[in-house]
């Protein structure tokens, strides 16, 4: 791999890092925007939080199967295909003439957006094979996404307020074209030695489990948690959970190999990826209508009063990139928790809401966490898995972070709704809402603490010799894909 040159390596980060820019843009823009969605289509809070959680699920359903299907058919391939249809899905987006239209659109977009990060993953793992390179590479990674957080309320609130919500989706048209351009002109094609097989009955499973619990979750508060739709959903997901876990590990290459959950760290790191954005994701919805609604607000001044969170995760994401090189995970990943919990806890026990002082407290511990958070995870993941397995172990830690996103919404609206069912008062509807997000910083401390160090590292490695021998001897013996 050493022969590509310096600057077409960094030309590569380049183009997975646009793709990243804009996918993650794209969630963190559209919240600004919900309020004044709202108003034009006349939308509820479930409706609000289908906006977001259509994307997110599909995007979470498909990322493992888009991440094989490119080690088997070529990863320039997929990712083009997933650049055109995201910008494609965008352009519709922008013309959505009602909110179901919009939610269809949002789907479309998620689709090509599922072929966007876990391949570029893989395409940066293969790229950078010294593992400080690789742990500098995953940093500026992790930066982009700090990056899409700070700019997204900013530019979203711009936009709302001068052209209006549907130009939020204008923003991924020109990325997305020149990323297409650089994609087919500069990135090499590039396979993996030996491409899993597909497995459609593990991929209909995990539509079914994530599809499901979501569904019931949103639709919980209107249509009566006893109700026959919703405890069918509850059932739906068991069922295919219980399914997944019989069925996978009797499969030759399953979906998502059960034995990867031996290995400490990459359970960890699956764990903490969807705490850390449930917590994310609700912290923005909860902060986007109380700010707009409460406070009255326009978007573009609720951009600006999220800079305070914003700005330490842009600052801190690339300092936990090089915290990880240096030092290992479990530095960042332990303050993240603590910050992301007293951030909750200012929240849900002083009513930081109340007082302007307080609540930039809360977004300013709330930044640094989320900041510190997101490199550990990728490189916990990935760490000690073979070269053959990184793509698959990369796009589970994405999926379990997309997971995390839709539960966020789901659950915290789902709270908020009940909370405000009977035109209660939206600072008392959220304290339950606040205790969740305060959970799930404690639980990326504990499970931090638990998942890194020297036992961990050991069922690490005793993980990645049991995976080796899935590769065939050829496959072994060969140098890796470039």
């Amino acid at each position: 791999m050493h022969h590509m040159s310096h600057r077409r390596r960094v030309l590569v980060l380049a183009i997975c890092c646009m793709s990243l820019l804009i996918v993650s843009l794209d969630n963190t823009v559209l919240n600004v925007a919900l309020p004044s969605m709202r108003h034009e289509l006349h939308a509820s809070v479930s409706g609000m939080q289908w906006t977001i959680d259509a994307y997110t699920l599909v995007l979470a359903s498909l990322l493992i199967l888009a991440g094989s299907t490119a080690d088997r058919i070529g990863r320039r391939k997929v990712f083009a295909a997933g650049l055109v249809l995201f910008t494609a899905g965008s352009a519709l987006c922008s013309l959505a003439p009602t909110l179901e239209w919009l939610i269809a659109f949002r789907m479309v977009q998620a689709v090509g957006g599922s072929m966007l990060n876990p391949v570029a993953m893989s395409i940066i793992t293969n790229t950078f094979t010294d593992p400080k390179e690789r742990a500098r590479a995953i940093g500026v990674w992790g930066a982009v996404v700090g990056i899409s957080m700070a700019a997204g309320p900013l530019i979203g609130g711009l936009l709302v307020d001068s052209v209006g919500w549907r130009s939020i989706f204008w923003v991924n048209l020109p990325v997305g074209l020149f990323a297409l351009a650089l994609t087919l002109r500069y990135l090499p094609e590039s396979r993996a030695e030996h491409p899993r097989r597909s497995d459609p009955v593990g991929q209909l499973l995990v539509m079914v489990l994530l599809g499901a619990m979501t569904y019931g979750i949103i639709e919980g508060p209107a249509a009566g948690w006893t109700s026959p739709v919703i405890v069918g959903c509850a059932l739906a997901t068991v069922a295919a959970l219980i399914a997944l876990i019989v069925y996978e590990p009797r499969r030759a290459e399953p979906l998502i190999d059960p034995r990867f959950f031996r290995s400490a760290p990459f359970s960890g790191a699956t764990v903490m990826a969807v705490s850390a954005f449930a917590a994310l994701s609700g912290f923005l919805f909860l902060n986007t209508l109380y700010l707009q609604d409460v406070r009255g607000l326009g978007a573009l001044d609720a951009g600006l009063y999220m800079l305070p969170m914003a700005v330490p995760a842009f600052l801190c994401a690339p300092l936990a990139g090089r915290l990880v090189a240096t030092r290992g995970p479990r530095l960042p990943l332990l303050i993240a928790g603590v910050a992301m919990g007293a951030s909750g806890l200012l929240f849900a026990m002083f009513s930081a809401e109340g007082s302007t002082p307080l609540m930039f407290a809360g977004y300013v511990l709330f930044g640094i966490g989320f900041g510190l958070v997101n490199a550990p995870i990728t490189n916990t993941a990935i760490s000690g898995m073979p070269r053959a397995q990184a793509g698959v172990a990369a796009a589970v830690a994405s999926t379990s972070r997309q997971t995390g996103g839709a539960l966020g919404v789901a659950v915290i609206g789902a709270v908020l709704a009940a909370g405000t069912a009977g035109g209660g008062d939206f600072a008392a509807a959220t304290r339950p809402a606040w205790w969740i997000i305060t959970a799930c910083g404690l639980l990326v401390l504990l499970v931090g603490a638990a998942t890194t160090g020297a036992w961990a590292d050991a069922t690490a490695r005793r993980t990645a010799r049991e995976l080796e021998p899935a590769l065939s001897p050829a496959a072994a013996a060969a140098p890796p894909v470039a």
